[in-house]
């Protein structure tokens, strides 16, 4: 660990998820710290999303707990992607799977982004991503992303669960095994030496928790980084308007088979998730409040699950944007007071981690300093920019034309793009090599050229079919019979679900 770091006492405010998640990686990389984490019985836990991509496994590799051990206890199912429904009117494309890229993928994406390129350059050849990906099918079957033994190949995957019981569980492992200190306290107020930087929080009984380093977990509030700090919330209003969300979990049907994909459904003013826990299912509709009312969107929300008034839904406001640094002074924001980009892709906590482990990289390279925060907000900067063009796009892109309250029109006409994301579109219209043009510019840090290319084919972003020719000698012909065998082939090692659940 870094010398710099030894004997630092690190404050932490706030105990949801991100809090405990940003204890169990401080503890372990310095176990020399004093990490203390402070958290309200008064304040609830916002828990919008149940959902993963494939880092949270690599944090929980990284703290030797296996899927056996936390999987049951958090109510968890497997996740290989997510599917897409109803963003696109386009014959033959009203649903994609968006998968989360694996090894195997190598053998079959190559054909997959030839044919795109010829499709949108006039061809009629097949194009939907779901005929070219491993993930596509299994999902579709309802698999876990497990294969049998003598299966060489691993999938990438994420997770669904119950985020109340992800952040208990983390934060008994904290506490009983790497020697976190948890406080329960009401935060009064907030005390600043000097020269600016935070000394201690003050508790309602006057309590003082002193710390060297300080870690903002306190949500939408901001407790330490825009109350105490003044540093700044840059929203991202202008191309990403959906800011509520209404929630309705319902009983899973014990006998249907457990789909292994989080389902995302585009209704009128935004989209309904579709989470699969061993509990529940998790819903929610996450829309835009100058197109729908709470109670509107509510209405909504119940007819497309069908539940009548049976169940209590739970309104929430959501703050999209993010801080202008995620270190301040001595301080570090994490999950909802550092930013949030909307539950689509299931980034809340791939962004806590990548924030917090590059911060413990940037101490360890460079200590407490400048010459360590400047280039770590750059980076932790240009990563929510990435994954809000992601995003952007799904909008800015979607073909959808069942439109009472113009809202999918709206998201289509949307000017506000950064120039990374003009050049990717412009890149696809016109027919240039995307798959080049993604590792080029260097976001696919964020997202591969297969998320790209699936988002833009799997909406049917291409010429209208009239305009289509046959493709002539100038293109290659892909044996898509082939790649149907080779796919079959491989999802005969793969089984269902429920089957490779721990237990």
């Amino acid at each position: 660990m870094s010398e710099t770091a030894a004997g630092t006492a690190i404050v932490i405010l706030g105990g949801g998820t991100a809090g405990w998640m940003a204890a169990c990686l401080i503890a372990r990389r310095w176990p020399q710290a004093q990490v203390t984490l402070v958290e309200s019985a008064d304040i609830g836990i916002v828990g919008v999303g149940e959902g993963s991509t494939p880092q949270l496994k690599h944090f929980f590799d990284q703290l030797g707990i296996a899927e056996a051990e936390w999987m049951p206890a958090c109510d968890a199912t497997y996740k290989l992607g997510i599917g897409f429904h109803g963003w696109s009117d386009r014959a033959g494309y009203g649903a994609y799977f968006h998968p989360f890229p694996t090894a195997l993928d190598s053998h079959t994406a190559p054909h997959f982004f030839y044919n795109t390129r010829a499709r949108r350059t006039g061809r009629d050849v097949v194009a939907h991503p779901d005929r070219f990906l491993l993930p596509a099918r299994l999902a579709a079957a309802g698999c876990a992303p497990q294969p049998d033994r003598a299966f060489p190949f691993e999938l990438s995957y994420g997770y669904h669960f119950d985020a109340h019981k992800v952040g208990a569980f983390l934060g008994a492992h904290a506490t009983a095994k790497l020697g976190v200190v948890r406080l329960r306290r009401t935060i009064a107020k907030v005390e600043r030496a000097a020269t600016g930087a935070i000394a201690a929080l003050v508790c309602d009984d006057g309590e003082r928790i002193a710390g060297d380093f300080f870690l903002d977990g306190s949500g939408f509030r901001g407790v330490l980084f825009e109350q105490t700090l003044g540093v700044p919330f840059l929203p991202f209003a202008e191309n990403l308007f959906n800011d509520r969300a209404v929630v309705l979990p319902t009983a899973r049907d014990e006998p249907a088979p457990l789909p292994s994909q989080t389902r995302a459904t585009a209704l009128n003013a935004g989209w309904v998730w579709d989470i699969p826990l061993t509990s529940r299912t998790g819903n929610g509709y996450v829309y835009s409040s100058r197109h729908l009312s709470p109670d509107q969107a509510e209405a909504e929300l119940r007819g497309h699950l069908g539940v009548g008034d049976a169940g209590t839904a739970r309104h929430l406001t959501m703050r999209v944007g993010r801080v202008a640094e995620s270190w301040s002074h001595n301080a570090l924001a994490i999950g909802l007071a550092q930013g949030f980009i909307e539950p689509l892709e299931a980034t809340a906590l791939h962004i806590v981690m990548a924030t917090v482990e590059a911060f413990l990289d940037a101490v360890d390279a460079d200590g407490f300093t400048p010459a360590a925060r400047a280039p770590f907000n750059h980076k932790i900067a240009a990563r929510y920019d990435g994954v809000r063009d992601y995003i952007v796009a799904h909008y800015r892109l979607n073909q959808r034309t069942q439109d009472p309250l113009g809202y999918w029109a709206e998201a289509r006409a949307m000017p506000h793009l950064s120039d990374t994301l003009k050049g990717l579109m412009s890149a696809w219209f016109t027919g240039a090599d995307m798959a080049a043009l993604v590792e080029q510019t260097g976001i696919a840090r964020y997202y591969s050229a297969i998320s790209w290319h699936c988002l833009m084919a799997g909406y049917g972003t291409f010429p209208d079919d009239e305009r289509l020719v046959a493709p002539g000698p100038d293109i290659e012909r892909i044996d898509m019979a082939r790649i149907d065998d080779f796919l079959d082939r491989c999802a005969l090692n793969f089984r269902p679900h429920l089957t490779h659940l721990p237990r």
